[in-house]
């Protein structure tokens, strides 16, 4: 909405800017000012100051200033239009209207928002009535609480084809309206128009004023066509422009949190509930530019965070290309890639916020994650290749809109190609020479365990640095020394479930090997446990565990159990499942053990002599583990003996 000056000068004349300020900063009078402590910075000695005569602030620890709608926009995180809008909330004055049109289209804009909200307050209520059991039963599966619920105001849409629109007929509702929203489905090939979502655990989309424009519908039907649904664009909403959990991370971001992009809407409740309040995603498909720019606006540099999996690689990599022509000075992003096999939810999952605090801290700025991505998978051995890889990296520093921007990576990037093409060079001790790390490429564990190929692999493997001791001890590398490994933790819980399994696998379970070291000093607790006959039962022997000092871990066990597919590690499966499960489960920790073996002295080969039998052999073992992870074995019959229909592990 457009303001004539004469309406922001009555606001003006109306409000005092010591009023205005007198709201957040405690004001004394000094002569013909006020002053205060700043609300920007942390000071002992008064610095802000205040003048009613000329209109204006000023703080000389911040070097800010500005008028009463500066002052607003500045302390609460709102647009100018919005600053506007709370001024003249506390002044008194109606907001002016443009035109006939205008008013008539504001008005309309009410009445649609009217609707989305009671559309909200039904799927709420839904949710926590009979109808919504069983998508309460979801939700609890998930790890989400009754007040992370509440706080995210999640619902249930019934499965019946008309419930939403009889309950918004009886509210006055008109259909034309729950069409226009996209809360029903119609049109002239349908005489009936009927809910668009139905049998759906629902997620209310916001704008960045906190007003419900749209929903996220996920489906409960496994058969349903498609897993998720969001409404459709409209008078309100538009996907390639709108963020989810938006207006709540703005004013997160305003005080201080740091500004992440995930994948889904349980991401972004997960990472929330950990203590990232400033976490955001998309809508169901890939970064659009406008959603870039609305991270600008709540960051500078806003961390990308993607799924541990070659998907995952894919989406950082489409978000450079999509970030590269709009890059500003001091305007850019930082990519965060997960620990292979896991996304958000279940990295905050199992290992709460140490462990995405440390895969956070070990974020890649933008020109390191175009670098990888130019030389991760090639060799430069033939000066036609090396040609080439030049050739390619002129081609994406002339992409760069900003002139001093495209500058500063046109000499980053050449120094990075010399770094790669420069002849090996040894220390007077033999080593390694360590001249050219800077620019030298990160090896592929930087990204994930054994997916693609070693990062920049040139003519010789002596001109790769090692990774930097920060991303050295994060989870990515150093095997989830925080957020503990799926499989670890399914195994550790079947056994503490199902005590009795150790009286024929008590000696196999002792020559587990785990990753993490919590889970290792678990498996030794449960074995003593078993050893001394004091736990032969679940109760006992939780209770026996936690006196022994590992109730923390337990609670992290526990929460790292998020899919309905881990149902054999819980108490009331029956034995045969659990037998099965325990067979299958073991067998792919071995294999994988043994690959990641396998792994590392493929590495180790193919450092000391780049050859293209040690590359192929590197290969081979990559695409093994990668084809065995995340998997279970197919089982006939599996499940029968617990009541269940017939499924794979």
């Amino acid at each position: 909405m457009r303001f004539t000056p004469q309406f922001l000068e009555e606001l003006r004349a109306r409000l005092p800017v010591s009023e205005v300020v007198g709201r957040r900063v405690a004001l004394k009078k000094a002569g013909r000012e006020w002053k205060g402590l700043s609300p920007f910075n942390k000071e002992k000695t008064p610095s802000f100051f205040v003048n009613d005569q000329k209109e204006a602030w000023f703080d000389f620890s911040s070097g800010k200033n500005g008028s009463i709608f500066d002052f607003v926009m500045e302390t609460e995180g709102v647009t100018f239009p919005e600053a506007v809008e709370r001024l003249a909330a506390m002044a008194g004055v109606a907001l002016p209207v443009v035109s006939k049109d205008e008013e008539h289209r504001e008005e309309k804009r009410k009445t649609l928002h009217d609707v989305m909200e009671l559309a909200a307050k039904f799927f709420e209520a839904t949710l926590n009535a009979r109808p919504g059991a069983k998508a309460r039963g979801y939700l609890a599966d998930r790890g989400l609480e009754p007040a992370t619920q509440l706080k995210f105001r999640i619902g249930y849409a019934p499965a019946e084809r008309f419930a939403l629109k009889e309950h918004l007929g009886q509210q006055g509702i008109s259909v034309p309206d729950m069409i226009e929203t996209g809360m029903l489905i119609g049109g002239d090939d349908i005489p009936v128009p009927y809910d668009r979502f139905r049998d759906r655990v629902m997620f209310p989309i916001t704008d960045l004023r906190g007003r419900v424009v749209a929903f996220g519908g996920r489906a409960l039907d496994k058969d349903a066509p498609a897993k998720y649904l969001n409404s459709p664009e409209t008078p309100l909403f538009h996907k390639g422009s709108t963020l989810y959990n938006g207006a709540a991370a703005r004013q997160a971001a305003h005080e201080g949190a740091t500004v992440i992009a995930v994948e889904g809407y349980v991401d972004v409740i997960s990472m929330v509930t950990v203590g990232f309040p400033a976490t955001v995603a998309p809508l169901g498909t890939a970064l659009t530019e406008d959603q870039l720019g609305l991270l600008w606006k709540l960051a500078d540099e806003p961390i990308l965070c993607f799924d541990g999996d070659n998907a995952g690689r894919k989406a950082a990599y489409r978000a450079v290309d999509l970030a590269l022509p709009r890059l500003k000075p001091g305007k850019s992003i930082r990519f965060a890639l997960l620990p292979d096999g896991n996304d958000p939810d279940d990295l905050a999952r199992s290992g709460g916020r140490a462990a995405v605090s440390e895969v956070l801290d070990s974020a890649r700025p933008l020109a390191e994650m175009l670098w990888t991505r130019e030389t991760e998978a090639s060799t430069f051995d033939t000066p036609e290749r090396r040609a080439a890889l030049e050739a390619r990296i002129g081609v994406v520093a002339t992409s760069i809109g900003d002139e001093s921007v495209r500058k500063y990576y046109r000499q980053d990037l050449e120094g990075r190609l010399r770094a790669l093409f420069a002849p090996p060079q040894r220390s007077e001790q033999g080593g390694r020479d360590r001249r050219f790390e800077r620019y030298a490429p990160r090896g592929e564990r930087s990204f994930q365990r054994g997916r693609g190929g070693p990062g920049g692999m040139g003519a010789r493997r002596e001109t790769t640095a090692p990774l930097s001791p920060r991303l050295g001890t994060s989870p990515i590398v150093r095997g989830f020394r925080s957020a503990m490994p799926p499989r670890e933790a399914l195994i550790l819980v079947v056994l503490i479930n199902h005590p009795w399994l150790l009286e024929h696998h008590a000696e196999e379970f002792a020559e587990f090997e785990f990753l993490n070291p919590d889970a290792d000093l678990l498996r030794r607790a449960v074995l003593d446990a078993v050893a001394s006959h004091e736990a032969s039962e679940p109760a006992a022997m939780r209770a026996l565990l936690a006196a022994r000092g590992h109730g923390s871990v337990l609670a992290r066990l526990d929460s790292a159990i998020t899919h309905t597919s881990d149902w054999p590690t819980r108490e009331d499966a029956a034995a045969d499942d659990v037998a099965q499960f325990w067979t299958q489960i073991v067998t792919l920790h071995r294999k994988v053990r043994t690959l990641n073996k396998e792994l590392k002295d493929a590495e180790r080969a193919l450092g000391e002599n780049s050859s293209e039998a040690n590359w192929a052999r590197f290969r081979d073992v990559q695409g093994r583990l990668s084809a065995i992870d995340g998997t279970e074995a197919s089982i006939e019959g599996f499940g029968a003996s617990s009541g269940r229909s017939v499924r794979s592990l």
